[in-house]
């Protein structure tokens, strides 16, 4: 870290400005892979219309309500 430290002090300030845009941008695209994840709060929402429905039909139906 120090080395980095030490080579970012050498950079003028416009680059010094890009490093640090670079360095939001990493920690930003690493918070948002981090929230991508899947949730099933909606698994077993629909059960009440199994027997009334296949599961491709149910799956139309969704998209419809949707």
């Amino acid at each position: 870290m120090e080395k980095a430290y030490e080579l970012f002090q050498k950079l003028p300030d416009d680059l010094k400005r890009e490093v640090i845009d670079y360095i939001e941008f990493l920690l930003e695209r690493k918070a948002k892979k981090k929230q991508g994840r899947l949730r099933l709060t909606w698994k077993g929402a629909l059960k009440e219309f199994k027997d009334k429905y296949s599961s491709v039909e149910l799956q139309h139906k969704a998209l419809e309500w949707w």
